[in-house]
C-alpha cells in the first residue's frame, strides 16, 4: 500500500467503516445491558429474591468489563503488529457470533445452572471482542484523517455507542409491544439473532479498506514493535493511568443514564417499560447530533477544553437527573435523559482523539485500548451495579448514586488536567531513547 495522503473518498469510506463497525459492536454489547434489566433476571436467575436477581443480572452485565482490557491487549497486539484492519475484522466476527448464540440459549427452566453459566461465558467473549474494537475503530478514523480535522474524525466512531444504544433500545421497544408471555418466550431473542445481518454488512465494508497510512508508514520504516504492551507500559505508563481515570466520567454516566436508568425507573419507580425505553432512544438521538458537533468544536478550541466543559456539566447535573426521575413522569424522565446524554456527548466526542494524540503510532492501538478498557472495566461495567446497590442500601434514596457519579467526575478532571504536562514530558523522553528502542524492541 502507498503511504500517500488518502483521497477524500477514501477518508469518507474509512469514517463510514469505523462508524458502522463500532455501531454494530455496541449494538450487540449494549443489547445485553438492556435485556439484563428486563429479562435475564427472570429467565436466567429466577431462584433469587427479585432485587438479588436483578443485582446478579446486572453483575453479569458488568463482570465482562474486566475482560475488556484483556481483549484490548490481545487485539491491540494484532493491530500494532499486523495491522488495524486484521484486528477489526476479527473483533466484529467474534462479537457477532457470540451475540447470536445468546439468542439461542435455553433458559434456567430447561437446563438449570448451565443457562446462566453459558450466558455469562458468551458475555465474557463479548467483552474480549469489544475490548479490541474501540481502539481500532478510532485509529481507522483518526489515522486516515487530515490533522486539521482529527477531532471531527475521531468523534465519528464515538457515535457508535449512541447508534448501538438506539438500535438496541429501539428493537427492544418494538419487541416489548408483544404480550408479556411471548416477549419472555421468544421476543427478546429476535434482536440477538438478527444482529448477524448487521455483522455481515460491517465485515463487507471493513474488508474493502487497506491499512491506515500511519501504520503502513511505521511498517515500511521497520518501526513495528515486537511487544507493544511492553513498550507501552515502559514508556507510556503515566498516559495509561491518566486515560484510565479520564475514562471514568465518560463511561459511568452512559450506563447510569441508560442501563441503571431503565432498571431504576421500571423496578424502583414502577414506570412502564415501553415509554422508558423510548426516552432512552430519544436521549441517544440527541447524542448523534451533539457528538460530531463537539468533535468539530474541539478542532477549533482544543480537546481538553471541550472535555472539561462536559465533565463539569455532568457533575452539576447528577443530582437534578435523579430528582427528575423521582417524579415518575415520562416527560420529566425524557428531559432528564436528553440533558444527560447531551452532556455525555460533549465528553465522548473528544475522548478517542485526545487519547490517540498521547501515543506514538507504533504503540497507539495498545496505549489507547489498555487505558480506555481499564477505565471501562473499573468505572463503566460496575456503574449500574454500584448505583443499584447504593439505592438498595440507602432505602431507595438516589442521593448516594448521584454523589458517586460526581466523585467520578472529580477524578476525571484531575486526570485530564495532568495529561498535557505529562504527555509532553514523556514525548521528550521517548525522543531521547528512540534510537535505543529501535535497536532493542522494534521488529525490522
Amino acid at each position: 500500500m502507498s503511504t500517500e495522503i488518502p483521497t477524500k473518498k477514501v477518508r469518507v469510506k474509512a469514517l463510514i467503516a469505523s462508524l458502522i463497525g463500532s455501531s454494530i459492536e455496541y449494538y450487540d454489547y449494549l443489547l445485553y445491558g438492556t435485556v439484563a434489566a428486563l429479562v435475564f433476571n427472570k429467565l436466567f436467575f429466577p431462584n433469587f429474591d427479585p432485587t438479588v436477581g436483578l443485582l446478579i443480572a446486572l453483575a453479569s452485565f458488568g463482570i465482562p468489563y474486566f475482560f475488556r482490557p484483556l481483549g484490548g491487549i490481545i487485539f491491540s497486539h494484532i493491530g500494532d503488529r499486523l495491522g488495524r484492519k486484521k484486528s477489526l475484522v476479527l473483533t466484529l466476527a467474534i462479537m457477532g457470533i457470540s451475540t447470536a448464540l445468546i439468542g439461542f440459549l435455553p433458559v434456567y427452566e430447561s437446563i438449570g445452572a448451565w443457562a446462566p453459566i453459558l450466558l455469562v461465558t458468551l458475555r465474557l467473549i463479548q467483552g474480549i471482542a469489544v475490548g479490541g474494537e474501540w481502539g481500532g475503530a478510532v485509529l481507522l478514523a483518526v489515522e486516515y484523517s487530515e490533522k486539521k480535522s482529527r477531532g471531527f474524525a475521531g468523534s465519528i466512531p464515538m457515535m457508535g455507542a449512541a447508534v448501538g444504544m438506539i438500535l438496541a433500545t429501539a428493537t427492544m421497544s418494538l419487541m416489548s409491544l408483544l404480550p408479556d408471555d411471548q416477549f419472555l418466550s421468544w421476543g427478546w431473542r429476535v434482536p440477538f439473532v438478527g444482529s448477524l445481518i448487521l455483522v455481515f454488512l460491517g465485515l463487507w465494508i471493513r474488508n474493502g479498506l487497506e491499512e491506515t497510512p500511519e501504520f503502513q508508514k511505521a511498517k515500511d520504516e521497520g518501526a513495528v514493535s515486537k511487544l507493544p504492551i511492553v513498550d507501552t507500559f515502559k514508556y507510556h505508563w503515566k498516559e495509561v493511568i491518566l486515560t484510565t481515570g479520564a475514562k471514568a466520567i465518560e463511561t459511568a454516566p452512559f450506563y447510569i443514564f441508560a442501563t441503571f436508568g431503565i432498571s431504576y425507573a421500571t423496578n424502583n419507580l414502577n414506570m412502564p417499560q415501553g415509554p422508558v425505553l423510548n426516552a432512552i432512544t430519544i436521549g441517544t438521538l440527541i447524542s448523534l447530533v451533539m457528538i460530531p458537533l463537539m468533535g468539530h468544536l474541539s478542532d477549533r478550541v482544543g480537546r481538553k477544553k471541550v472535555f472539561i466543559a462536559g465533565t463539569l456539566g455532568v457533575i452539576v447535573f447528577s443530582i437534578p437527573y435523579f430528582f427528575l426521575l423521582s417524579k415518575r413522569s415520562i416527560l420529566l424522565l425524557t428531559i432528564a435523559v436528553m440533558i444527560g446524554y447531551a452532556l455525555w456527548s460533549v465528553i465522548t466526542a473528544v475522548l478517542g482523539t485526545m487519547f490517540s494524540e498521547m501515543f506514538r503510532p507504533e504503540v497507539r492501538y495498545t496505549g489507547i485500548s489498555v487505558g480506555y478498557q481499564l477505565g471501562a472495566a473499573i468505572f463503566g461495567g460496575t456503574a449500574p451495579l454500584i448505583a443499584t446497590s447504593l439505592v438498595a442500601t440507602f432505602k431507595g434514596s438516589y442521593l448516594p448514586a448521584a454523589i458517586y457519579l460526581m466523585l467520578l467526575g472529580v477524578i476525571s478532571l484531575i486526570c485530564v488536567n495532568l495529561m498535557k504536562t505529562i504527555s509532553e514530558e514523556e514525548k521528550a523522553k521517548i525522543n531521547q531513547i528512540k534510537p535505543k528502542l529501535l535497536q532493542s524492541t522494534i521488529h525490522k
